[in-house]
C-alpha cells in the first residue's frame, strides 16, 4: 500500500552528481541541504529520504528542492538503487508483509488519562467510536466546548 513515486533519474553536468526529479514535491519552496545523516533529524519526507539514501553508503550530500532531489555521491560510487529508495519513499507495505491492524497503531493510554464523560458534556460513559478517540483530543474538545458555552451563555 502507499503510492509509488515516479522516479526520472538524470545525469548532472558534473560528475559524481545525479538529479531525480520525482511527481510530487517533497520540501515545499524551501532549500534543504543534508550534508550528513545528522542534518537528518526531522520527520518530514526530505529527512527520512536523506536517511535512507545516506544508509547506503554511496551518498556524501542530498539537496531536495521541491521535486528535484540533488545526490552528491561518494568518490567511486554509483547511483544504483538509489532511484528504487525514491519510489518506494511512501510505499509503506509490500508483497509478503503483514500490515499492522489499527489496535497495533494505538499508544498506549493509561486508564486514568482517559476523560470523565462521552466529550457531550453530559458525564456519561464513552461511546464505542469516543473510546477510539485519544484521550488528549477528547479533553481538547471538551474544553472548547466548555469555553464556547461560558462565552456564550
Amino acid at each position: 500500500m502507499g503510492q509509488l513515486v515516479a522516479v526520472t533519474e538524470k545525469p548532472s553536468s558534473s560528475r559524481g552528481v545525479v538529479r531525480f526529479e520525482i511527481n510530487r514535491t517533497l520540501s515545499g519552496m524551501g532549500h534543504e541541504h543534508f550534508g550528513s545523516v545528522d542534518d537528518a533529524w526531522g520527520t518530514t519526507p526530505s529527512d527520512e529520504l536523506a536517511r535512507r539514501m545516506f544508509a547506503t553508503g554511496q551518498v556524501e550530500a542530498v539537496h531536495v528542492y521541491a521535486n528535484i532531489i540533488t545526490v552528491d555521491l561518494l568518490k567511486g560510487c554509483d547511483s544504483a538503487g538509489l532511484s528504487d529508495l525514491v519510489r518506494d519513499l511512501y510505499q509503506y507495505w509490500k508483497p509478503g508483509v503483514e500490515p499492522p491492524s489499527f489496535e497495533d497503531l494505538q499508544p498506549e493510554e493509561a486508564a486514568s488519562a482517559a476523560p470523565s464523560g462521552d466529550g457531550d458534556g453530559s458525564g456519561g460513559e464513552l461511546s464505542e467510536a469516543a473510546k477510539r478517540v485519544p484521550a488528549h483530543l477528547l479533553d481538547r474538545g471538551r474544553l472548547a466546548r466548555e469555553r464556547w458555552n461560558a462565552k456564550n451563555s
